[in-house]
């Protein structure tokens, strides 16, 4: 087994939510009379931290109305969140790689929306460990994965990252582990391949069998 550790990204990797988290953060911009973000770009700043996704999203909001903008985003994704399930056959992949090696989340999700989610999805004890955006420095800065590295005493070739994003993949290469991207989630497979990583694939299906394979 060459992964003794399986880091997952959670938005878009775990959980159907691109579309709606996009769908947020347009009408956030509309309720503060901002420019609405197209979609490609809205879609683009998913597991940014917050800063770095305001930059993009809403450049002409000054940082003291970020607070604002999140409110309004906030209020949003309540409204959606019971719409953004686990994709289909990731629960069972999730069960059977925890049953063989350590599982842990790297997510530019807030601790507190983490752990709403997953309460909601039920597989919370499926996994170690776990890093958030507002916990230390966000994606693609390695410091998530070093982090998660050192408290679970694995070492960084023994490490995969799995991810929808090329942030996920630009963290995986900054920290010296191997990424494995998944095109299903926000970033387009031109984008993830761009970024190098080990491999690539298109469904949960195709990941359990790279991980039977290659982890």
């Amino acid at each position: 087994m060459k992964y003794k550790l399986v880091v997952f990204d959670w938005d878009g990797t775990l959980i159907d939510s691109p579309a709606a988290i996009a769908e947020c953060m347009q009408a956030a911009s509309r309720e503060l009379g901002l420019p609405v973000p197209p979609l490609e770009r809205a879609t683009h700043v998913i597991g940014l931290g917050l800063h770095d996704a305001m930059r993009i999203v809403a450049p002409e909001l000054p940082g003291e109305r970020y607070p604002e903008y999140i409110a309004a985003y906030r209020r949003q994704f309540l409204a959606r969140e019971d719409r953004m399930p686990l994709f289909g056959g990731m629960q069972d992949l999730l069960r059977g790689l925890s049953s063989t090696r350590l599982l842990a989340i790297a997510t530019g999700k807030s601790r507190r929306g983490l752990e709403r989610a997953l309460d909601a999805t039920g597989v919370r004890g499926l996994f170690t460990a776990s890093r958030c955006a507002d916990e230390t420095h966000p994606k693609p800065h390695p410091a998530m994965l070093l982090e998660l590295m050192q408290e679970l005493g694995v070492q960084a070739p023994s490490v995969l990252m799995v991810g929808d994003t090329s942030h996920d993949m630009e963290m995986a290469r900054a920290a010296g582990v191997d990424g494995v991207a998944v095109t299903y989630g926000a970033h387009s497979e031109p984008e993830l391949r761009a970024c190098g990583p080990r491999g690539c694939v298109s469904s949960v299906e195709d990941l359990e069998r790279w991980l039977s394979e290659h982890g």
